[in-house]
C-alpha cells in the first residue's frame, strides 16, 4: 500500500465537507465542536489548550498558508515526526475534553461520545473501544489511544482501524 493510500482514510475524516481539501476552518472546528458538545465552556484551560494545539497542527500542515490542504499534502507531511512533534498534544487535548472525571482513560461512555463528536460512526463505537481495550478493564488510557491513533494516521493500521474507517 503506498503511503498516500494507507493516509486517506484518516484524510477523509478531517475532510468533513468532502471537496478534497481540509480547510483551516474544517480543521480547528474541531476542538470548538468537541468542547460545544461535551459541555464544556469556551474559557475552560483544557478548551483553550485544544484550540492553541489544533491551530499549531493546522500551521504545520499548511506548509504553503493557502488555508487548503490536499490529500497529496496531508501524505507528504504525515508521519511518525510530525505525529509525535505536533498532532500527539492536539489529538491528548480532545482526549482529555471527553475525559470528564479526570482520570486518564475513557470508559465505554467518554470513548462514544469522543469518537460521535469527532465525526465516528457511533454505531462503531463499541468495536473501536473493545478493539483498544485489550485487558479487557472498561477503561481505555490516554497513551493506548493515542498509539492507536498514530498507527492509524502514520501507516494506516490500528487495532480500531475498521471502525475507523467507516465514519459519517
Amino acid at each position: 500500500m503506498s503511503i498516500e493510500a494507507a493516509r486517506e482514510p484518516a484524510f477523509r475524516m478531517l475532510d468533513t465537507d468532502g471537496d478534497g481539501a481540509i480547510s483551516r476552518e474544517e480543521y480547528l472546528a474541531r476542538p470548538e465542536r468537541a468542547a460545544q458538545r461535551l459541555g464544556r465552556e469556551a474559557n475552560d484551560p483544557l478548551v483553550v489548550r485544544a484550540r492553541t494545539l489544533h491551530e499549531r497542527v493546522y500551521a504545520s500542515m499548511d506548509a504553503d498558508g493557502d488555508g487548503k490542504v490536499t490529500l497529496c499534502q496531508y501524505a507528504d507531511w504525515a508521519g511518525v515526526r510530525t505525529f509525535e512533534e505536533v498532532c500527539r498534544e492536539a489529538l491528548g487535548s480532545l482526549f482529555d475534553l471527553a475525559d470528564t472525571d479526570g482520570d486518564g482513560a475513557l470508559d465505554r461512555a467518554e470513548f462514544a461520545r469522543l469518537r460521535e463528536v469527532l465525526g465516528n460512526d457511533p454505531g462503531n463505537a463499541a468495536a473501536a473501544f473493545d478493539a483498544l481495550d485489550a485487558d479487557g478493564d472498561g477503561r481505555v488510557g490516554r497513551e493506548e489511544y493515542l498509539s492507536a491513533i498514530r498507527a492509524f494516521v502514520v501507516d494506516g493500521t490500528s487495532p480500531m482501524y475498521d471502525a475507523l474507517v467507516t465514519t459519517r
